[in-house]
């Protein structure tokens, strides 16, 4: 394969900018089809992006001759069923995080690209962006010594029905898998499982204290990863303000920083404070879309894979299952 030609499943918001874009821009990368249900929107998405072909269908685009590799876009609700389908036909597979709506559900997809003999991968984009591939290498090369334990904090504001008394499906279980935690929390613990390796140890509490949907509003957890390195966790969603910070404590300093925030990396030592400036890229998956495409192409890897986002689903369900 010396070109990837993309096709994308459910080319919603998350497509506009944060993704959609850094297939046509990644090098030897092209997008060719996209595929919404509502066929207007992804007539009208295509045009706008100037993308050659549109779907109503997912089957359709699946079986696109034309189309290399599938990136699933819709609901976790959805990845399981699409992912099968890509394997069936031999096709590799990009879908959206969290890989799945539970644990289980990501083991089968694994074991359904396995047998087809086709790649898996999973949309945790800051594994590829330079802001934390910066905070693994301060912790490689011993700039907080060795590590000793992690805390992490991230508060948002209840989310509220709107005028129509319509709830995001980002807080419906069925849809998601679980509440905010599942989506934007997934994050954070991806990215520790990056830097500091995988867990192999949780125990969490769920609850939901606003009452203003089924899903857990509030989690927290403490984990111990395989490298020995303690953890803790508190994710709050049903506060008054926005809270994202993480601690990373080291034997000679720590590193503090957020998961979704722009502000800079700060490294505190007996020499200090230091702090790195990282922006952002405007298509914000577009580093790891051309690791993906690199490894495809054979001329690199990707750090983000069906096993990694595997493993921070069954952190997840640790956490909840209580809950659950």
């Amino acid at each position: 394969m010396d070109k990837v030609r993309w096709g994308i499943i459910g080319c919603g918001d998350v497509t506009e900018v944060k993704s959609g874009p850094g297939f046509q821009k990644a090098d030897n990368s092209e997008l060719v089809a996209v595929m919404r249900r509502n066929g207007e929107l992804a007539k009208d998405y295509a045009m706008r992006h100037h993308v050659p072909k549109w779907y109503d269908d997912a089957n359709e685009l699946i079986n696109d001759p034309d189309v290399d590799v599938v990136y699933i876009a819709t609901p976790p609700a959805f990845h399981k069923e699409y992912t099968l389908q890509c394997a069936k036909v031999g096709k590799p597979v990009y879908v959206e995080k969290p890989m799945a709506l539970n644990f289980d559900e990501c083991n089968t997809m694994i074991s359904a690209c396995k047998e087809s003999n086709v790649p898996l991968y999973v949309a945790y984009y800051r594994r590829g962006l330079p802001r934390f591939n910066k905070i693994k290498e301060l912790i490689e090369e011993g700039a907080i010594g060795e590590v000793r334990c992690v805390t992490v904090r991230n508060d948002q504001e209840l989310i509220t029905p709107n005028e129509k008394g319509e709830l995001p499906w980002r807080v419906d279980p069925k849809t998601a898998g679980g509440g905010i935690f599942f989506d934007i929390g997934s994050h954070t613990l991806d990215i520790l499982d990056y830097i500091l390796g995988p867990i192999k140890e949780v125990h969490g509490h769920a609850s939901n204290q606003g009452r203003t949907y089924l899903a857990e509003d509030i989690v927290s957890g403490e984990f111990v990863f395989e490298s020995g390195v303690h953890g803790t966790g508190m994710w709050c969603f049903n506060t008054f303000e926005r809270v994202d910070m993480n601690t990373i404590v080291g034997s000679k300093g720590r590193l503090e920083f957020s998961t979704f925030g722009s502000e800079p990396i700060r490294l505190t030592t007996e020499s200090g404070v230091k702090s790195y400036e990282i922006t952002n890229p405007t298509h914000i998956q577009q580093p790891l879309i051309q690791m993906i495409v690199n490894d495809l192409i054979g001329k690199g890897e990707s750090p983000s894979t069906g096993v990694t986002g595997s493993r921070t689903s069954w952190v997840m369900d640790e956490m909840v299952k209580g809950y659950r």
